[in-house]
């Protein structure tokens, strides 16, 4: 039930923000949505330590319901610094730190991408001002690719990147 309730919720966000651009609203249709439940057991030991180092998700869209009891999610602002916060809306680079000695529990539910479709601007999107940034690919292999060169912070997107 609640990973159906997830995976509707994010299937509904993406058809809100393809309506908003003005696209059909079943760009999303059949895109996969995987749940990952994260149990840290931080000691005194390591209060102070990452973790979950420094990373962008993936997908195209995370659910976390984070530990109202236990903080330690922590965005990075346009100046690289690192900020401590209640859950937030709209960040995207992220860790968890270990800030006190206590079990720390989130649940994050990954809506990723078409399974063998290539992500891709929509052609109604694209035009001579606003040109294609990437070239298509599927999201398997960009997955491949982030971990084949060990890259967490987005850096694979450079390798899609279209040079017309």
């Amino acid at each position: 039930m609640y990973t159906q309730a997830i995976h509707d919720l994010a299937i509904d966000l993406g058809r809100m923000l393809a309506k908003s651009v003005g696209l059909a609203s079943k760009l999303f249709k059949g895109w996969s949505c995987h749940l990952r439940i994260n149990k840290y057991n931080f000691t005194p030991q390591t209060v102070g330590s990452t973790a979950l180092r420094m990373h962008t998700d993936s997908g195209f869209l995370t659910l976390l319901q984070d530990d109202e009891n236990v903080s330690g999610l922590e965005f990075v602002d346009k100046s690289g610094a690192s900020v401590s916060i209640d859950p937030w809306p709209g960040t995207l680079l992220h860790r968890v730190q270990c800030k006190e000695a206590s079990i720390r529990v989130s649940i994050a539910s990954f809506f990723l991408g078409p399974k063998e479709a290539a992500v891709e601007a929509p052609p109604e999107l694209v035009d001579s001002e606003n040109p294609r940034q990437f070239v298509p690919f599927t999201y398997e292999d960009y997955r491949k690719l982030r971990l084949s060169i060990n890259l967490h912070v987005g850096e694979a997107l450079q390798f899609v990147r279209s040079h017309s």
